[in-house]
């Protein structure tokens, strides 16, 4: 599904208009933006959490040389699906 298929998609279900829903969908994404720049969560009971993790340095692989190269430690965003997500979906 692409963005302007879920916008679709919202303004069917939610009966407002498409240009309201883009506003909703993009009120949405930044606020998860910022609240996973400061390093808090989201939990959002029976649809899941968004969070940050932190990923570990390590040593990979350049595919074509072979050689080893340091992939530096990171901040990752993460989500978790929720119970009733997980249960929907199977």
């Amino acid at each position: 599904m692409t963005k302007t298929e879920l916008v679709n998609a919202i303004a069917e279900k939610s009966e407002l208009s498409k240009s309201d829903s883009e506003k909703a969908l993009k009120a949405f994404v930044d606020t998860v933006t910022e609240v996973l720049q400061q390093g808090d969560k989201i939990a959002m009971v029976g649809f899941g959490t968004f969070s940050v993790g932190d990923r570990a340095a390590r040593v990979g692989k350049n595919p074509q040389t072979g050689a080893a190269i340091d992939i530096p430690a990171a901040k990752v965003p993460k989500f978790k699906a929720g119970k009733a997500l997980k249960d929907s979906v199977n």
